[in-house]
């Protein structure tokens, strides 16, 4: 799905390790790491390192008590061929710009996944010939960071390349083989009913492959979904894809599936606000679901004005939220509580609108005070009291 995921910059393509690497990796240039619990890189939520204003996560990790960072996204180069890069343009071999973000990372005892494909660019399983050799562009990021989580995050265009599936999956699987205790992680779009025909496809490959990651999660988000019971309702129904596709009973089915959501406003204008996550963190927990994670962790900060002005930005949320309010729920989701947060400062409030009136007619647009806060119409309303219902016409604007 779109995730606003500008073009990186930086780094990358490494010398070619043997397609039958059989140790995974624990360490890097600047030395050894012990790898996370599951939990963690399960609940690691995606992080643009090279682009869309990156957080510094040393100060998430202080604020937040997270671990865990999923880096994204590896793809072919742009002018061609099969070795892996930063977003098309910075080969991993030469990095170091990433390398000393995942230092820092490890330095206060934390750890990264790296996301390869994503939303748009070429990539290595359209590139590559065959998944043996999609594997052995892969296997140099693993080495190259000595990486214990990776995950394919594959949906639009690539999804609907069968021979291109065929190699990310085939890929995928080689590197379990080769890479004892690799934690793999398998993202798609997700849908009403789960996921879509494609994404379906793809679980069909992975099954004729014999392939099992450690979950299949969907993206239910920029697919007319409202909140956190729409995304509920999607996981239900994708459990029931899981249970049929592979044979699995509904335990099984929970225990292999993911939920990776998008933080404030989506690409399409939809809503996801704290308390949605939290709806849908109770689900997960509850029950006992492989993965929690969001894109994206540039995202999750405050816009100036809160709103946005109606958009969607790859650097805030578009809500009323405090820096790294989202990041907590992974940190729960992880079995961890998080820290408490330093209070923000009231900011001043700014003047109040017109009095809301009952009686009056309001179209998208109209703004008005009510209750201390200014709250903007959505769409064409009458005698609708602002901040009735989250799903309702009027849009918070702040204190007043």
């Amino acid at each position: 799905m779109r995730r606003l995921r500008a073009c990186l910059g930086a780094a990358a393509a490494v010398t070619l390790a043997a397609a039958g690497t059989t140790a995974l990796v624990a360490g890097n240039a600047s030395g050894a790491t012990t790898a996370l619990s599951n939990r963690w890189y399960a609940a690691a939520p995606y992080l643009m390192p090279l682009d869309n204003d990156p957080p510094d996560p040393a100060a998430i990790m202080d604020a937040t008590g997270l671990k865990a960072f999923q880096l994204a996204f590896v793809l072919a180069p742009n002018g061609g061929g099969c070795s892996p890069t930063w977003g098309g343009t910075a080969a991993v071999s030469s990095d170091t710009a990433v390398q000393s973000m995942i230092n820092t990372i490890r330095g206060k005892g934390g750890d990264v996944s790296v996301s390869i494909g994503g939303y748009g660019g070429t990539k290595l399983g359209q590139a590559c010939a065959d998944a043996t050799s999609t594997a052995a562009a892969y296997q140099q990021v693993i080495t190259k960071y000595g990486l214990h989580a990776i995950d394919f995050d594959l949906e639009e265009p690539e999804y609907e390349n069968t021979a291109a599936i065929k190699n990310e999956i085939g890929a995928a699987k080689i590197l379990q083989q080769n890479n004892p205790g690799l934690y793999v992680s398998v993202t798609t779009a997700g849908t009403a009913d789960g996921t879509g025909w494609f994404g379906k496809q793809m679980l069909l490959e992975a099954k004729s492959q014999g392939f099992t990651p450690n979950n299949f999660s969907i993206m239910p988000f920029d697919g007319g979904f409202n909140g956190a019971a729409s995304q509920t309702s999607a996981l239900t129904n994708f459990n029931s894809i899981l249970q049929s596709t592979f044979g699995w009973d509904q335990a099984t089915a929970y225990a292999h599936e993911g939920f990776s959501g998008m933080n404030g406003r989506s690409d399409t204008g939809e809503y996801f606000t704290q308390a949605d996550f939290q709806t849908v963190l109770d689900y997960a927990t509850s029950h006992n679901m492989d993965r929690f994670t969001f894109w994206s962790l540039n995202r999750d900060r405050q816009c100036s004005p809160p709103d946005n002005g109606g958009r969607t930005s790859g650097t805030c949320s578009s809500v009323t939220q405090n820096d790294w309010d989202f990041a907590t729920y992974s940190v729960k989701f992880a079995g961890v509580t998080p820290p408490t947060p330093t209070p923000t400062p009231t900011p001043t409030p700014t003047s109040c609108k017109t009095a809301w009136s009952a009686s009056a007619v309001y179209t998208a647009g109209d703004e008005v005070s009510y209750g201390n806060h200014n709250w903007k119409a959505k769409w064409w309303t009458q005698n609708e009291v602002p901040g009735a219902s989250q799903w309702g016409p009027w849009q918070d604007e702040g204190t007043c």
